[in-house]
């Protein structure tokens, strides 16, 4: 089985602390045709670099029943910035039109198999996985990007298209694992294509 979850994949549950003082689970979200969850942080200079893009993305298919999770499992130990009580900070000043969930655990990062932040992952109703990967192709500088993967795979899925390339690398920091130096990944994940 490779780290990261594979196309046709069944939405793994969680459980996890918003920066808005809720908790959500993979239920709370059971009214939206199709869901967006894709692992972030505050800090990243590819999450900083792309977020506006992100925005924009997920409030033009807010109209079509997309809902937008993201979720940090950065350890905060590693990267401090990317505690709790920043990402409350950073919602209060952005406005993000997501939840921003806490992964304190990684176990979340674990199931989804997330490699790098930004990484998106896009269920269908079923909460089948049909695409992840990279946002765009340019997260740091979205100045120079020529392709926005997650709009065209959600364009193709809200028009009832199949999704014509499910599968991208995401582009970005790695994921800051807990008790591990800030570069290493798990020596199961590997490239996606």
């Amino acid at each position: 089985m490779s780290f990261t979850l594979e196309i046709g994949s069944k939405a793994p549950d969680f459980l996890l602390p918003a920066t808005d003082g809720q908790t959500y689970s993979l239920q709370s979200f059971s009214g939206s045709p199709v869901l967006v969850v894709f692992f972030t942080c505050n800090h990243c200079p590819y999450v900083v670099g792309s977020d506006e893009v992100t925005r924009q993305t997920a409030e033009k298919f807010k109209e079509h029943g997309v809902t937008f999770v993201g979720i940090n499992a950065n350890s905060e130990i590693t990267h401090p910035d990317d505690s709790f009580e920043h990402m409350v900070k950073r919602m209060e000043e952005q406005r993000f039109p997501w939840v921003y969930l806490r992964d304190r655990t990684q176990e979340a990062a674990k199931a989804y198999g997330a490699l790098r932040t930004p990484h998106f992952y896009v269920f269908d109703t079923d909460r089948k996985l049909v695409y992840t990967g990279r946002g765009v192709d340019n997260p740091r500088e979205v100045s120079k990007m020529t392709t926005n993967d997650l709009e065209r795979a959600l364009s193709e899925l809200v028009s009832g298209k199949p999704v014509s390339i499910s599968l991208t690398n995401p582009i970005g920091c790695n994921v800051k694992w807990e008790g591990q130096d800030a570069h290493w990944m798990p020596a199961d994940a590997c490239d996606l294509v």
